[in-house]
């Protein structure tokens, strides 16, 4: 009798318990999408975080809140533009997927920077 009521408390306690909070996702790219139309849904994601935008760099970064997931979202006269470019944290590589909608050239230009930040160290 007492397992059925020590079985009943932990049923109610677990009933009152708040649910676990759901760990974000962050869209992937679709490179079928329109560009402009793309950029819009990446930008509107929740949680998601804009750098401050540095008036000498012609694109933008947002970041989610883990630091896990980027995007960079290029801007008129940058490389390659227009272009969207992802970086994934996946376990100790940082991988980096994008849709060079305009200039092939100036897309493997901005995609060997961003590589390249990937082993930045400051000395």
């Amino acid at each position: 009798m007492r397992a059925w009521a020590g079985l009943s408390a932990l049923l109610t306690l677990a009933a009152c318990s708040e649910p676990a909070e759901t760990p974000v996702t962050y869209k992937g790219l679709d490179c079928a999408q329109a560009f402009e139309a793309q950029a819009a849904a990446l930008v509107a994601q929740p949680q998601l975080v804009p750098a401050p935008k540095d008036p000498a760099e012609p694109y933008r970064f947002y970041s989610s809140a883990d630091g896990r997931t980027s995007y960079l979202i290029t801007e008129k006269g940058a490389p390659g533009h227009p272009a969207i470019m992802m970086q994934q944290a996946k376990g100790s590589d940082v991988v980096t997927t994008g849709c060079p909608y305009g200039d092939k050239a100036g897309y493997d230009q901005l995609h060997a920077y961003l590589d390249g930040l990937k082993h930045w160290r400051r000395k």
